[in-house]
């Protein structure tokens, strides 16, 4: 393999002598980056000899897998903005993103996003990799936490659990009005509506499920903790919204912009995860920003 490359390294956990595809294909790693190891990387073990799909490896034994570099983007800038870093390793990285802040380039903005922001911290301390895989994307105005994959295989394992429902998300809402259930589920599936801008509740929607608890009440509001079984755009405000509950700060979807927030109250709290490079569950948690403590939403 010509060039420069990255190792990974995985063990076989278990107590009994697995093939190597099976230790690869044990941690969630799809049949297309396995295709791709086979046509492009080296399975290299222990002692730095080069292994096979089929060999077998000892309890508790490691391979490492070997791959080309991934190719920057050119056209996608350096930003020196500052990001709030929760945890950082050699294959996650976990931020705490500020409302206002795109996630991802596009037209209205391609010189200071999350990702530009991502790719100058990691210049700044010398990373090997320059390209950010976000795992996790919010809104421009919601803030909380975003978990973005350090490099390509990190990012194959994390989509296979974001495939089968295995990431688990929390976020914090306030909206308006009092909701009498201290717990509920919408299961509605949300399309884009007709203007091309909103997203609304519709039958030919794509299915989308987001399940709730109610953490307190007061005035004519109600601070709720949301879980999500899968991911719209803009899931929580419609689901919420079509139940006559937007939320506090909503524009977009008829929110009372009268109670001292001008943005969605809306707030990627936690995530957790199986880590498949330590074999553990992992979970983080983002603190809520000032404006939205200022309006009562510390649980």
């Amino acid at each position: 393999m010509n060039g420069a490359c990255m190792r990974y390294q995985f063990s076989n956990n278990l107590e009994e002598i697995i093939s190597a595809k099976k230790v690869l294909q044990r941690s969630g790693m799809s049949q297309r980056l396995l295709q791709r190891i086979q046509n492009e990387g080296r399975l290299i073990d222990e002692n730095e000899r080069d292994i096979g799909f089929k060999d077998k490896l000892m309890p508790f034994e490691s391979i490492w897998i070997e791959l080309p570099d991934e190719e920057p983007d050119p056209n996608v800038a350096v930003s020196d903005g500052n990001i709030d870093v929760i945890f950082e390793d050699a294959n996650w990285l976990v931020v705490n993103k500020p409302a206002g802040l795109t996630s991802v380039p596009g037209p209205s903005d391609r010189e200071d996003t999350l990702v530009n922001r991502i790719k100058g911290h990691w210049q700044e301390i010398e990373s090997k990799n320059m390209v950010p895989h976000i795992i996790t994307r919010l809104d421009r105005f919601t803030s909380g936490i975003v978990l973005v994959a350090r490099h390509q295989v990190s990012n194959s394992l994390l989509s296979e659990q974001i495939a089968h429902h295995k990431i688990k998300k929390t976020y914090l809402a306030m909206v308006d009005g009092l909701i009498e259930t201290d717990k509920g589920t919408f299961d509605q599936p949300i399309g884009l509506a007709a203007d091309g801008i909103h997203r609304e509740v519709r039958a030919d929607g794509q299915n989308a499920t987001t399940s709730f608890k109610v953490l307190k009440r007061f005035g004519d509001q109600t601070l709720v903790q949301i879980q999500l079984k899968t991911g719209r755009t803009h899931q929580i405000r419609v689901h919420f919204a079509n139940a006559g509950h937007p939320l506090i700060g909503d524009q977009l979807y008829a929110g009372p912009m009268d109670r001292g927030i001008e943005r969605q109250a809306l707030h990627a709290q936690s995530i957790r995860f199986f880590d498949p490079f330590t074999d553990q569950k992992v979970s983080f948690k983002a603190e809520l920003p000032a404006d939205l403590k200022e309006i009562g939403m510390e649980d």
